[in-house]
């Protein structure tokens, strides 16, 4: 687990807590991967397997998943996004540990740049166009994360290092590969060896097919309760402009988040109602985002997760802090409260904080993560939050179909020819976005083919909660159901069988 970790620093620190990686950036150099992937290798043959049969296959999958990602589809030589999660400073921003600590591991992960980036930058050699286009913003970004109190020598030579990672994906931007796509047998093979099953790439299009036409015909009924008069989209898209004023979004935010966790608790829907979640806004490096959390990870003392809000910035123009409100309408903020606190996120990483080994506290099929979260929000419907007003249903359906519809575009540029221009058309077509949110949710298949995973996972777990209710027949309770999922953490996919037999 200690190999697998050292090929994933970024995740390690901030999602599971292992904070012995503070102050560390990964090598990402050919000879670091080689190494890291060695010593997976070496720990697998050498160590005894673990007592519990599901654990032992969980962290095989794991181990597996690296020898894929690094070795067979070399993933960091194709995009930054390993070298991003490495360099984020934004996770001592999390209250695990006193300030002067978490200063002292930030000055020391900031002097750790320079190396890390001239490694890295020798494995970068395969970053196609679509790729570095995508994520130019976000490698910019990461200068955002430097404090201005930061000791002078080692800012500027971060700095320095940083201009040149930005440089060498702007020439890629300019002349790399046209193609970002990865190929069938290699997504298929990256889908499903990390989820411990064999995946059908064609399958599963069919399935995202069949699931873009259901959840069309909620969002019909749905806004038939308002205006049946209405084509669902063009109702959808003018809902989504009843909205807070940028002052005010956190303040709404904050009472959406008391209401979902009263409901939640109210309906007892998780195993675990306690732990703190407050609502402030986004830290400024980390302002690409909406909206995200930042759990309370396992392996870190008690203390609040927080749930960041991002408000419009003060030098944006109408219509862009206009279009950016919208996210947070009286329609969709509800749903992404759901997802992102109770009973989504929030509430899963309350269980995994007992969750038994440090396998199930470390290792998180992220399919199960976004799968749960997105699960929880159709749960909410079906279970009557918001006393059945039809926006919060709205809201959930077209969460939903921006989901299904990045399943289809990431199998779609990645073995079916699409380019992004088709991509972003068919999110034009199939959810309300339009214009440039369109081609940004497009460009994110190019350097994260596995976007899709909220959508399959979700699907998974209703399809194991349909067999846990045929197998345990009368004594099923979605509590039952939902706390024997938790109590393998994050387990993946191919796994969820074991909930329904110890359950």
């Amino acid at each position: 687990m200690r190999a697998v970790c050292d090929l994933n620093v970024g995740l390690a620190r901030e999602e599971s807590g292992r904070h012995e990686y503070d102050g560390v950036a990964q090598d990402l150099s050919p000879a670091g991967v080689a190494a890291g992937l060695a010593a997976v290798s070496a720990a697998r043959e050498a160590g005894p397997e673990l007592e519990d049969p599901h654990d032992e296959t969980h962290l095989r999958a794991f181990e597996d998943l690296q020898q894929v990602a690094y070795g067979e589809l070399e993933l960091h030589r194709r995009s930054p996004m390993h070298l991003l999660d490495s360099l984020d400073l934004s996770c001592y921003d999390k209250e695990y540990a006193p300030a002067a600590e978490r200063e002292d591991a930030r000055n020391r992960h900031l002097a750790a740049w320079p190396e890390a980036i001239g490694r890295a930058l020798t494995s970068l050699d395969q970053v196609s166009a679509p790729v570095a286009e995508s994520l130019l913003s976000a490698a910019r970004g990461l200068a955002a994360g430097i404090p201005a109190g930061a000791p002078a020598e080692a800012r500027e030579a971060a700095l320095a290092a940083h201009e040149k990672l930005v440089a060498h994906l702007g020439r890629a931007a300019e002349s790399g590969p046209p193609d970002a796509a990865l190929g069938a047998g290699a997504l298929a093979k990256l889908l499903g060896t990390g989820e411990a099953l064999a995946v059908d790439l064609e399958d599963l299009a069919r399935r995202a097919d069949a699931e873009r036409d259901r959840l069309m015909e909620r969002l019909a009924a749905s806004t038939a309760k308002i205006d049946p008069s209405k084509a669902p989209l063009d109702l959808a898209r003018e809902l989504v402009k009843d909205h807070p004023g940028a002052g005010d979004v956190l303040e709404v935010a904050r009472r959406g988040v008391e209401e979902a966790l009263a409901f939640t608790r109210e309906k007892d829907l998780v195993p675990y109602h306690d732990g703190t979640c407050l609502v402030r806004q986004t830290p400024e490096s980390l302002r690409f985002a909406v909206a995200m959390i930042s759990i309370n990870a396992p392996a870190e003392p008690d203390a609040p997760s927080q749930y960041f809000i991002t408000p419009p910035e003060e030098s944006w123009s109408e219509a862009e802090a206009e279009e950016w409100l919208e996210m947070f309408s009286a329609t969709t903020l509800p749903a992404i409260n759901v997802h992102e606190v109770a009973p989504g996120h929030f509430s899963h990483f309350q269980a995994v904080r007992r969750a038994k080994g440090d396998v199930r506290r470390t290792l998180f099929s992220n399919v199960f993560i976004e799968g749960w979260a997105h699960y929880a929000e159709e749960l909410c419907v079906e279970e009557g939050f918001a006393g059945g007003d039809p926006r919060f249903e709205i809201g959930v359906w077209l969460e939903a179909l921006v989901r299904v519809t990045r399943l289809a575009s990431a199998i779609g540029v990645h073995t079916g020819g699409w380019t992004v221009e088709d991509a972003a058309r068919r999110f034009e077509a199939d959810t309300h976005l339009a214009g440039p949110a369109a081609l940004s949710e497009a460009r994110r298949a190019t350097f994260d083919p596995t976007y899709g995973r909220y959508t399959w996972g979700k699907l998974e777990i209703q399809r194991t909660r349909e067999e846990a209710r045929a197998t345990w027949g009368s004594s099923f309770t979605l509590k039952r159901f939902h706390t024997a999922l938790m109590d393998l953490g994050s387990p993946p996919l191919g796994l969820l069988s074991t909930a329904i037999i110890r359950g």
